[in-house]
């Protein structure tokens, strides 16, 4: 592997390192652990993690409360140039938000094959009409996101019923 594309991956795990942090955070306020994380020029302009239960909003993905920081923190809800981290493939809504967003790159960690549309069940960013591409990069820290979620759901099963639609 050439210099430049380790650094590159080294980059990508250092942020991705951060939006774990905001995932042990939900998982420790009972909310699904994913986190997320928007980077602009080697800043954090916006950080975010799952609230939906906290909030009592289906709407408060990861990646949306990230990317109303980053606006906020920018003054403007065009966040061009920048790379949004996440720690689980986007969902549907998420992915919208991406596009309207102009994200420049998207990285994740582990894939969703239920929920996520950024591959694993549909490519809603490849094609988009909003004519913005986003570059995607996926699989980083994948098993440290994924073992993350699959110790969050082994001990909600093991203290009861789910409440319905968690993604």
């Amino acid at each position: 592997m050439s210099e430049s594309l380790l650094d590159g991956l080294r980059s990508h795990e250092h942020w991705m390192r951060e939006a774990l942090r905001e995932a042990e955070a939900a998982a420790a306020a009972g909310e699904v652990p994913v986190g997320a994380v928007v980077v602009r020029d080697g800043q954090i302009l916006g950080r975010g993690r799952n609230q939906v239960e906290q909030l009592g909003d289906a709407t408060a993905h990861a990646e949306i409360i990230a990317l109303g920081a980053a606006s906020g923190a920018v003054g403007q809800w065009r966040l061009d140039g920048v790379t949004l981290y996440v720690t689980l493939e986007p969902c549907t809504m998420c992915c919208g938000a991406l596009l309207l967003g102009r994200i420049q790159t998207l990285v994740f960690g582990a894939h969703d094959p239920r929920a996520g549309t950024v591959v694993s069940t549909a490519r809603l960013l490849q094609g988009n009409p909003y004519r913005h591409p986003v570059e995607v990069v996926g699989g980083i820290l994948a098993g440290q996101c994924a073992d993350l979620l699959r110790a969050f759901f082994r001990a909600r099963r093991a203290s009861g019923p789910a409440p319905a639609g968690d993604c």
